[in-house]
């Protein structure tokens, strides 16, 4: 029978207990880390509630650092977009909803991402100097509007029955509309300037890409009167005619558009 020397065995008892010690040390790291960020997160969403945004960003990027791919993470990664959104920092917010949603597109949270990303580019929109100037949205840069179209039209097809996708489609209306009535703005401001030509392409741009909205009428009626003064009186009468026909109430032709009120901002 084969005998190992004493010093053999005690080296190897010394290995076995060395590695049960640093397998428990694992573990043991790998709970406290699991609580560390738990805790974070918990006074992380305080902060939030409290709506103390600097404190809980600084909070949930910790959080992201320590959680991980795991579904703490991906909240976190949620919280931290929208905090960076209430706190100003829209391009940050994007930025971080869109690494999410490229990571983890079989996240339960996409849904929310996606709607959180349309939320942030709709209200782009708005802010302090539309309220006081009273500057339309329409009449402003609608870069940001199709993009929030775009993430919103994404979370309607591949989530219809989510619990945003109400709220989702009725923000798509209203932006559809919103950018229709900006290609008529255009188209006005052109037409009032001598622009026939651009007048007759902005107008026929907002018929042909946002029919069936409000501002179809208007466009019309612009369309016509750029070919009435360029001399083209067939595309003249058929423009009138179909405003005619969708818009048989238009007060356009007999009245035509009135002056906007001006606010303080505009000089001319």
């Amino acid at each position: 029978m084969t005998q190992f020397p004493a010093f053999r065995v005690a080296s190897r008892m010394a290995l076995v207990a060395l590695l049960a010690v640093t397998a428990a040390c694992g573990s043991l790291k790998d709970e406290e880390m699991k609580g560390t960020a738990e805790k974070l997160y918990a006074d992380a969403k305080e902060e939030m509630a409290s709506a103390n945004w600097t404190a809980a960003i600084k909070g949930l990027e910790r959080v992201e650092g320590r959680a991980g791919g795991g579904l703490l993470g991906q909240q976190s990664q949620l919280d931290l977009a929208y905090s960076y959104w209430k706190s100003g920092e829209k391009a940050q917010a994007i930025t971080t909803l869109d690494r999410f949603i490229k990571l983890n597109p079989s996240s339960p949270g996409l849904d929310y991402a996606l709607y959180l990303r349309g939320l942030v580019n709709f209200n782009e929109d708005f802010g302090i100097l539309a309220a006081v100037s009273q500057q339309q949205q329409s009449e402003r840069d609608q870069q940001a509007s199709r993009e929030s179209y775009q993430s919103f039209k994404q979370l309607v097809d591949q989530f219809p029955d989510s619990k945003y996708a109400p709220d989702a489609r009725a923000r798509m209306d209203y932006i559809v509309n919103a950018l229709a009535d900006y290609e008529v703005h255009v188209a006005r401001y052109y037409l009032r300037r001598g622009a026939l030509v651009a007048a007759a392409n902005r107008a026929q741009q907002a018929i042909t890409v946002y029919p069936q909205t409000p501002a179809t009428e208007e466009a019309l009626y612009i369309l016509g009167q750029a070919y009435d003064r360029l001399g083209l009186d067939k595309l003249r009468d058929d423009a009138n005619r179909v405003l005619a026909l969708n818009f048989p109430n238009s007060r356009l032709p007999q009245e035509g558009f009135k002056e906007r009120e001006k606010a303080w901002w505009q000089l001319w």
